[in-house]
């Protein structure tokens, strides 16, 4: 059995392979008594410069070379920044158990069902008092507080101290479900932690997160002065939000009807697990909503990061088969945007605006939303109450990750003692010492329609290319026996230039491709590959010297 080279005797492993550097795509290894401990295994949603693009995961190379060392996938909760990458990771990686605790494992299994190619491993449900033994490293979990049930930190308990792996949290005095077991991370504190890595999402924002109960008070207070119909977004992932709202909804005699299949899955699964708990009658279906009296009405859907294909996307440009909006209603988003998703939602609110429909979103005037992730105070509690010796922050962009490790050092931590890494970057440590060791592999791999692929930076490039400057493909039909042109090259044009109105420009852009075509043929040693680089080369110059546009160049060669 392999080893990691990186590390000395006695040292510690720890990298991530997503999740450091951007918000998304988290998975985190821990290499202990050569034994290997996956946290989270997530996914990153595109931005708009991923053309096609419909998820981001990790290069699970290293772990695929290494997967006799592999103990098992250990989930803290179930975003799907941090569950979505799972059926790929399956697919490349035999992991032999995955430790999920609660409403994770409902999503979990879920999510794996949709994919019939994968060989399940045993799902094992954890609770927050349960530990398990390895050789060497003892596992326990401590409960925490986010904008999803069931999250879950995780303590690694070795021989050379302890290492805890907050997971995503914030502190909420009042949370809507369970409280968070402060007196364990007052326990930690108390004994020994060599190493913490935390969440450093808003580690940039410096007031109070307010409490998941507030914002349920406030829904409450608008469903009272809402007359008419109420149509309401959220993230599906957010059962406590989900739930606040059919309290509402039942607090004021309306009846919920839910779109969007994430949603609807979300519900059933907050149902199995007891987080959701509707009265007899309230959730009624698609068909049976049409006959409800507005006034008693409230949709909950799918949407408000203004998602194209989502059911309020479809409603507010009027694509939507069942519901239509109707003047009178009101559209609340209970979220708040996700970086880069600003532009999409303002296109969705501009739509509802011109549908003559009333829209709330989060701010001074009404508590619609609230972060699952703490701000500056719950950062710096975590760090007082765990006091770990050597900190990596961790779940972040970079400017979030130096922020962070600005806060640790104000509670204590000393500078030296404090890495800020990248994917891929391998911190080594033991006892009295925490080093950057080397790097694994870590890039990107991009995820389609048509399922994984090996896309680089060049098929990206190609795409944006396409996007913008258009295509230009030359078509050259030649006798492979006689080495000559049988007609003129044809030229076809697509997004660059309109080819009736330009046909001097494309006939006199032929007449020079067919003298180097018949230059080349002439050659003793003449070479197709040769030739269309020769082409490529002429075309890009000479059209952009006159066009200073960069279209894809694609020479064709027909062989008769």
């Amino acid at each position: 059995m392999q080893k990691n080279t990186l590390l000395k005797t006695d040292e510690i492993g720890v990298f991530a392979l997503g999740g450091l550097g951007e918000v998304g795509k988290n998975t985190y290894v821990y290499e202990i008594n050569n034994q290997i401990f996956i946290v989270d295994a997530g996914i990153l949603f595109p931005d708009d410069s991923l053309l096609g693009i419909d998820y981001v995961i990790p290069n699970y190379q290293y772990l695929k070379e290494n997967e006799e060392r592999i103990v098992g996938l250990f989930i803290t909760h179930g975003h799907e920044d941090h569950i979505g990458g799972i059926p790929y990771l399956l697919k490349q990686v035999k992991i032999p158990i995955i430790y999920a605790s609660g409403i994770a494992v409902d999503l979990i299994e879920y999510k794996l069902g949709e994919h019939r190619d994968i060989k399940v491993p045993k799902i094992e449900e954890y609770k927050s008092y349960y530990t398990y033994k390895f050789n060497g490293v003892e596992i326990s979990f401590i409960r925490l507080n986010h904008s999803i049930p069931d999250m879950f930190g995780i303590v690694f308990h070795t021989n050379q101290g302890n290492i805890f792996h907050t997971g995503d949290f914030k502190i909420d005095y009042t949370p809507v479900g369970p409280q968070a077991e402060y007196d364990k991370l007052a326990k930690l504190g108390s004994s020994n932690t060599l190493l913490m890595l935390s969440d450093s999402t808003n580690a940039e924002q410096e007031g109070l997160i307010q409490s998941e109960s507030k914002v349920g008070k406030s829904i409450n207070e608008l469903f009272t002065r809402i007359p008419g119909r109420i149509i309401i977004a959220t993230f599906a992932s957010n059962l406590y939000r989900i739930q606040q709202i059919i309290e509402a909804a039942e607090l004021t005699g309306r009846k919920v009807a839910v779109f969007g299949r994430s949603m609807e899955r979300a519900i059933e699964a907050g149902i199995q697990s007891g987080y959701i708990k509707p009265k007899k009658g309230t959730l009624v279906s698609a068909e049976e909503i049409v006959n409800v009296k507005l006034e008693e009405t409230c949709i909950l859907v799918t949407g408000s990061q203004g998602e194209p294909l989502a059911a309020l996307s479809r409603i507010a440009n009027g694509t939507h088969r069942q519901i239509k909006t109707i003047k009178g209603d009101t559209v609340i988003f209970s979220s708040s945007p996700i970086p880069g998703n600003q532009d999409p939602i303002n296109k969705t609110i501009n739509l509802l605006f011109r549908n003559d429909v009333n829209v709330i979103t989060h701010g001074p005037i009404a508590d619609t939303h609230t972060s699952g992730h703490g701000s500056q105070p719950d950062l710096k509690l975590m760090l007082s109450l765990v006091k770990p010796k050597y900190f990596i922050p961790m779940h972040g962009e970079h400017r979030m990750l130096k922020h962070h490790k600005l806060l640790a050092i104000d509670v204590g931590v000393k500078p030296e003692n404090i890495l800020i890494l990248d994917n891929g970057d391998v911190a080594a440590v033991k006892r009295d010492s925490i080093r950057i060791a080397g790097k694994v592999p870590a890039n990107d791999v991009f995820i389609d329609g048509t399922g994984m692929g090996t896309y680089g930076s060049s098929v990206l490039y190609e795409r944006k290319t396409l996007s913008e400057e258009g295509l230009f493909a030359i078509v050259l039909t030649i006798n492979k026996t006689k080495k000559t042109l049988l007609n003129d090259p044809t030229i076809v044009s697509r997004g660059f230039i309109y080819m009736k109105g330009n046909e001097d420009l494309t006939k006199a852009l032929a007449n020079e491709v067919k003298q180097i075509a018949e230059t080349e043929l002439k050659k003793k040693g003449y070479n197709e590959l040769n030739l269309k680089q020769l082409i490529t080369d002429y075309l890009q110059t000479k059209i952009f010297d006159i066009t200073l546009r960069k279209p894809m160049i694609i020479p064709i060669i027909m062989n008769i």
